[in-house]
């Protein structure tokens, strides 16, 4: 059956590549000798077989011969084809660089998910954040120069330079987060000195203060044998009776004496609280001694006193009412004498005393003398006041929590606070009347008293507070719902209730101190003298046991500072016993 034409060329187009002229004379060749082959069979067909067998037989033949023809030709080319191609394969590997040939940039190919508008838009907020954030520094600058030069001002260039860091921390805040698409592994647009630009100053607003312990000026505590200063301090609570119990350990070293502290039955339980034999240890030798080691030296003389002076004359002689002595002669303390005193001295107008007046003074030679109450005691300032105090010891601080209290203190803070928090003394329960009779008052409404303290906190970039206070729940609730800044509110962080799941404050309870009302109060004082900047109550004794561990340990900081310190209350109560006003 003859195909048709059309069929043989559609074929054609179909099999055949179109670019391979070689290809296709050779197809034609072909097509060609096919076609006689074709057309003279169909002339023998058309002639009714005239022609021989052996005609028919020759025509096989020339077909076969053209078969064979074309495979011969078709293995000669596909031969050279692969020889070819092998020469070519090893000529490239040797004599050229194909990394490049299979090397592909595909960076082109990145999704983007930002357009370039928006991208453009982005990079000019960061330049004019950038241009801000310099001049914002500039303009800082300028008010620490100009607050060297002011006077009286010093309150208000404080808060002009808080300002200015929280909108250079602000400022600093928006710089990253538009720069985090632009950040590619640990590339960043801006320089790297940018991140410590607001660093360097938070950690110069807020650095410690320099002590000067080469320019301190000490005595020596070396006690006379046999030679007792007893100790008597009763006015106020445990923070006022440390203070008088340090300014007594002034007195026995300028006296030569050991110093007897009370025992727990006319006094706090000191031993629960301090460390009286680190004292000792401090010095080298033995210069207090607890009551009970005093009636056993002093037995031969029954725990007498010899003389007892008094430091205030006025408005009652050493503080000492007839309950106090009562209580004395229960210890088996008998007493030579009445009660002196040898100056007039009124504890509400205490006049400046020096060493040599006080040695003048209380010289004796008996044994045992006692002075008493020397609390409001105003004598060498300079000396008392300063780190360590006016003794020469080896430690730090004389008078300083005990082992325990100190070790818990330190858990509480690895548990709750960490290395930077600000602590904050909020004096409340009675402290209303008597911040009003004083001028001006030192008692804060507590929206007055959040906005103080936010203020700190911005100064200090402190992330959290650890709160001691006497104030009621509506109190501290209300002040933690105020304390906000940059939009967050600051965690006002308070001792939780005793829980077993908690470790933190184990060695008390193993101790049984756990519910010791003195115990914590002195762990509340440790706790706040370890932080990085201190917020106190003025008028205080609290408060300034704190101030004092925080200067004899190191860690006072430039930014402690008493609440609201240079303001005035925005509201006062009136006095109840001033007349009635027409309304």
């Amino acid at each position: 059956m003859v195909r048709n034409s059309s069929d043989d060329e559609e074929d054609h187009r179909n099999l055949i590549p179109q670019n391979d002229t070689r290809d296709n004379d050779l197809d034609l060749r072909r097509e060609d000798e096919l076609h006689s082959v074709t057309t003279a069979r169909a002339i023998n067909r058309a002639n009714g077989g005239g022609r021989s067998p052996r005609s028919a037989f020759q025509i096989d033949e020339i077909v076969s011969r053209a078969r064979n023809r074309w495979k011969i030709s078709v293995n000669k080319r596909y031969v050279v084809a692969v020889v070819s191609l092998t020469l070519f394969v090893g000529f490239l590997f040797l004599f050229t660089d194909t990394r490049r040939f299979f090397s592909v940039d595909l960076s082109s190919f990145k999704l983007d998910p930002m357009s370039s508008r928006v991208k453009e838009s982005e990079l000019q907020a960061l330049n004019l954040l950038r241009q801000q954030q310099l001049a914002l520094v500039s303009l800082l600058n300028r008010a620490i120069f100009n607050s060297s030069n002011a006077i009286g001002s010093s309150v208000l260039i404080d808060n002009v330079k808080a300002a200015l860091l929280k909108q250079i921390s602000v400022n600093k805040e928006i710089e990253e987060v538009l720069l985090s698409p632009h950040k590619t592994g640990n590339y960043s647009v801006t320089g790297s000195g940018s991140d410590s630009i607001t660093g360097s100053y938070y950690d110069d607003r807020c650095k410690k203060v320099d002590q000067k312990l080469l320019e301190r000026k000490t005595i020596e505590w070396k006690p006379r044998p046999e030679k007792f200063l007893f100790a008597i301090c009763l006015s106020g609570q445990m923070s006022n009776h440390l203070i008088c119990l340090e300014k007594h350990m002034f007195f026995a070293a300028l006296l030569d004496r050991v110093l007897v502290i009370p025992s727990s039955k006319f006094d706090y339980q000191y031993d629960r609280v301090i460390d009286i034999e680190r004292i000792n240890t401090c010095l080298g030798r033995t210069v207090v001694i607890s009551f009970d080691q005093f009636k056993e030296i002093d037995k031969k003389n029954n725990a007498h006193i010899d003389r007892f002076i008094c430091y205030f004359s006025s408005p009652q002689p050493c503080y000492v009412d007839e309950d106090h002595i009562k209580k004395l002669k229960g210890l088996g303390v008998s007493i030579g004498g009445k009660l002196e005193a040898p100056w007039i001295e009124d504890i509400k107008k205490p006049t400046k005393r020096t060493s040599k007046e006080v040695v003048e003074k209380f010289k004796s030679d008996d044994g045992v003398i006692a002075i008493g109450d020397v609390f409001y005691a105003d004598m060498e300032q300079d000396l008392v006041m300063q780190p360590g105090g006016p003794i020469n010891h080896k430690c730090k601080t004389l008078i300083e929590p005990s082992r325990l209290i100190l070790v818990t203190a330190q858990r509480f803070i690895q548990t709750f606070l960490g290395k930077n928090f600000i602590s904050l003394h909020l004096r409340r329960h009675g402290f209303l009347k008597f911040c009003n009779a004083k001028s001006p008052s030192c008692f804060y409404p507590i929206p007055q008293a959040a906005d103080c303290i936010s203020r700190m906190v911005e100064r200090a970039n402190a992330p959290v507070i650890y709160l001691s206070t006497d104030a009621a729940e509506s109190e501290t609730g209300l002040l933690q719902s105020l304390v906000v800044v940059n939009g967050k509110v600051v965690p006002l962080v308070k001792r939780p209730p005793r829980n077993s799941a908690e470790k933190w404050d184990s060695l008390l309870y193993r101790h049984g101190i756990e519910d010791d009302s003195q115990v914590d109060a002195m762990l509340d004082k440790t706790i706040c003298a370890m932080s990085s900047v201190f917020i106190g109550a003025s008028g205080s004794t609290f408060t300034e046991d704190i101030l004092r561990l925080r200067k004899d340990w190191g860690t006072s900081s430039m930014c402690d500072e008493y609440l609201c310190r240079g303001e005035e209350p925005n509201f006062i109560a009136e006095n109840e016993k001033k007349s009635q006003h027409i309304r």
